[in-house]
């Protein structure tokens, strides 16, 4: 093994006080634990090579260094006395460091913690039109990866421990719990995503929210088809089935891998020049009750309009005729600037 190899190994394996603090708070508690068994080993092998027994020599190791010291055992010798010096000096240290790091791991890292969380709900408290995650699964990190990329502000609610690093707004708790919704800003969130893998929850979680915030925007997840209905009854905006979607995804790409992964990648903000986009049609903008035509869009902006969403359907590829109403949705494609050009001219 070559010599630098074999150093960085012996360096990795050093302890918590030639190398610095471990991430794991417990560490120093750990190590010092370590130090107190290594002592108590030695002190009773020390204390039997003197002529006690083993009973003996582990019962005066402990009783020296936790500076207890009833008496002497056996023939105290000058060699006995040399020895009980030398663990006096290192075994009442290591027992002192143990129960201090012990405490401060108990109290101070319990009082850390709680110090992290009421900064974080201080955080929430001042966020506005912000989404609220509920689940943080496979599907909740998926969600919660491209909506951070697109730049929008998350507020995480999971009933785990979750890495506050990696996600700087968490709430823990169940989120079928009333308060605990409140903890993230429900009432002032634009969105709400149901990303747990019960149905049930997701119902319940809805109706709350809606009951809460009349005017929120709900999206949830659903594991079957018979849940569908159910979860638009308590008032959830869009409905998204996990499993039928990616049946649908290997299927089509079965059938034309090509184009299936080219709408995949127009999905992404940062892939290409040209995306799709959305634009609400605001009831006091100026494109409400004109037709498209007038809107000049193509003109002014360089997007191109290819369908008008209207209720629960689409207009594909509407005519120059067609007439627009309020809270329509222009779905558009064109460049990242044609298309907010195209939100401006909106007045979105």
């Amino acid at each position: 093994m070559p010599v630098k190899l074999w150093m960085r190994r012996r360096r990795d394996r050093l302890p918590y006080l030639v190398r610095g603090a471990p991430k794991d708070p417990w560490g120093r508690f750990w190590a010092g634990l370590g130090g107190l068994v290594l002592v108590i080993a030695v002190g009773t092998f020390g204390y039997h090579r003197l002529g006690l027994t083993v009973g003996e020599a582990l019962y005066q190791t402990v009783i020296t260094i936790t500076t207890v010291g009833y008496q002497e055992i056996g023939t105290v010798t000058d060699d006995y006395r040399v020895f009980t010096i030398l663990l006096i000096l290192f075994g009442v240290g290591t027992a002192l460091y143990t129960l201090g790091v012990l405490i401060e791991s108990l109290f101070e890292g319990r009082l850390d913690s709680e110090i992290r969380r009421r900064r974080m709900l201080k955080q929430i408290d001042r966020l506005s039109d912000h989404v609220v995650l509920c689940g943080f699964g496979q599907v909740g990190r998926a969600i919660h990866r491209e909506l951070a990329a697109a730049g929008r502000t998350l507020v995480v609610v999971d009933r785990r421990d979750l890495d506050e690093e990696e996600l700087p707004h968490v709430v823990g708790g169940e989120a079928t719990d009333d308060d605990v919704l409140v903890s993230a800003g429900l009432e002032r969130a634009s969105t709400l995503v149901l990303a747990l893998d019960s149905d049930v929850d997701n119902l319940y979680i809805a109706l709350t929210a809606r009951s809460m915030c009349p005017g929120l925007f709900i999206v949830a997840r659903s594991n079957s088809s018979s849940a569908e209905p159910k979860l638009r009854q308590a008032g959830v905006d869009r409905v998204v089935n996990t499993h039928e979607i990616g049946g649908t995804r290997m299927a089509a790409l079965v059938l034309e891998p090509d184009v299936s992964d080219f709408l995949g990648v127009m999905m992404q903000a940062d892939q290409l020049s040209v995306r799709l986009a959305e634009t609400p049609v605001a009831a006091d903008g100026p494109f409400a009750g004109r037709a498209l035509a007038a809107c000049e869009i193509d003109e002014s902006t360089g997007a191109t309009v290819l369908a008008v969403r209207r209720d629960d359907s689409f207009v594909t590829d509407p005519p120059d005729d067609f007439v627009l109403a309020a809270d329509d949705v222009l779905i558009a494609l064109g460049t990242k600037d044609q298309l907010a050009d195209l939100n401006a001219r909106a007045g979105v």
